[in-house]
């Protein structure tokens, strides 16, 4: 099969598809590899390292998008749409219940697109979305730190404290993949730290893990009103699998909380657990609104290309392989890639997307 590694065009998202070596194993397998010229340079991979494992170095955006299969990062932006063709497989970060236009358009082209976010393994978890929700989690305290700072409109925090001087209290809400990295995070930088979540056997998980050092509680609307009254920073980690994030926060709860307080809307990609967050980027990740600091940028790992364009790699290139070898009757053979597939045929194949967006299957 012929495979398109376009160059990432949204606003400062430096990841690339895939890594040369993930290049090589699938130019070893037969398969033809195109990768638009520069699509790993700003993750620290060489057009000569792509060469070097087989694949062609293609000049224009047009050359990658006419491949049978195109393996991206992030999902199409504008000037990407039309390159889409009838038949096309596309494999990429979707997040289309926050994208209802990019939905149409991706139906009315006829594509058959997988969302890396829906892709389940059998046993549950969502593989392709792990490595990148760790790393989020991983950065959403750093954000929120930086966005305590005087300069972005923050209270002047120090997230650690100082001796004498207590630390910045740090409100978690949702004990995923992002929520327990963050809050592993937040209490490496000595913060103090409140974990909030639904389900009883995360928040033992957490305790068993932290101590005290982190304070648990069950989720209810009183809990996060009481929780967000007291937080420095806030860090929106709630999510439901392909459907708009739950939302938590509005605008009048967000006026509870002291102003300079920072809210790192984590599910932003997803719509946000905020009703004042709206999506921000790299080049301009904060806004104040009700007096609050919001950091809502939707690639943060983005900011750390290496490590995330490594890790996305080893986690999507089994699925790419199948993809390649097999076309979509891979889906037929792995229930958890079929969960991925959200558009197919001119429709909305995933139920929970299709509710969202009022858009029938």
């Amino acid at each position: 099969m012929h495979i398109g590694i376009p160059k990432e065009i949204k606003n400062h998202e430096y990841r690339v598809a895939l890594t040369p070596e993930g290049a090589r194993v699938l130019t070893e397998a037969g398969h033809r590899v195109s990768v638009e010229a520069g699509a790993g340079a700003t993750a620290g991979f060489a057009d000569e390292a792509y060469r070097a494992a087989g694949a062609a170095i293609v000049a224009t955006p047009a050359e990658a998008w006419a491949a049978d299969l195109v393996a991206k990062v992030k999902e199409p932006q504008a000037g990407e749409v039309k390159l889409l063709r009838q038949g096309q497989l596309l494999f990429c970060y979707l997040h289309l219940a926050a994208a209802p236009e990019l939905a149409r358009e991706l139906t009315a082209r006829g594509v058959s697109a997988i969302a890396y976010e829906t892709v389940t393994w059998p046993a549950g978890g969502l593989p392709l979305l792990q490595p990148m929700s760790d790393i989020a989690g991983r950065l959403a305290p750093q954000m929120g730190a930086l966005g305590l700072h005087k300069s972005h409109g923050g209270s002047g925090k120090l997230i650690s404290g100082m001796p004498g001087v207590p630390p910045a209290h740090v409100l978690v809400i949702g004990a995923g993949v992002v929520g327990m990295s963050a809050t592993r995070t937040a209490v490496g930088l000595g913060a103090r730290v409140t974990l909030i979540d639904r389900q009883a056997d995360k928040l033992a998980h957490a305790e068993g893990l932290f101590g005290a050092q982190v304070e648990t509680r069950f989720s209810s609307p009183e809990a996060i009103a009481d929780s967000l009254t007291a937080a420095d920073i806030v860090i929106g980690a709630a999510q439901i699998p392909g459907r708009h994030a739950p939302r938590l926060i509005s605008r009048e709860l967000l006026k509870r909380m002291s102003p300079g307080s920072v809210l790192v809307d984590v599910a932003i990609d997803q719509g946000g657990i905020a009703e004042t967050s709206r999506p921000t980027t790299h080049s301009a990740p904060f806004f104040v609104a009700e007096g609050i600091v919001h950091y809502c940028v939707t690639n943060m790992p983005g900011a750390v290309a290496r490590t995330a364009t490594e890790a996305l790699t080893h986690a999507t290139l089994p699925y790419v392989q199948a993809l390649a070898a097999q076309g979509l009757a891979a889906l037929d053979a792995d229930a958890g890639l079929r969960q991925g597939l959200q558009v197919h045929a001119g429709k909305i194949t995933h139920a929970g997307l299709a509710q969202d967006l009022g858009m029938g299957r």
